[in-house]
């Protein structure tokens, strides 16, 4: 079964695109180059909101134990590199999971 791992931080508009940045050429590199079995997909998405910046991510895994395998055991706590938390105001502490049931491209 796919799991859909999703994550949200936000930060001021003055460091949105430091952390763009820092997301695009640090943390999912890093993830890359972890080379996690089971990891398929990583989605970044920004949307600007009335006095801050939303991002979220998703990550797509083959099932929890890879997703065990990117975070450990307690595979819900959120990864944030001490370079994100930096330019972040404020973010989750914990990871969401989901169970894809159907994906329909049109």
């Amino acid at each position: 079964m796919t799991i859909k791992r999703i994550w949200h931080g936000w930060t001021t508009a003055e460091n949105a695109d430091a952390y763009e940045s820092l997301l695009r050429n640090e943390v999912s590199v890093g993830i890359e180059a972890m080379r996690i079995g089971g990891l398929r997909r990583f989605e970044m998405l920004r949307r600007p909101l009335e006095d801050e910046v939303e991002f979220v991510t998703i990550m797509e895994f083959d099932d929890i134990a890879a997703v065990k395998s990117f975070v450990g055991e307690d595979y819900e706590q959120c990864y944030v590199p001490a370079a994100a938390r930096a330019v972040l105001k404020r973010f989750d502490q914990r990871s969401a999971h989901y169970d894809l049931l159907e994906a329909r491209t049109y």
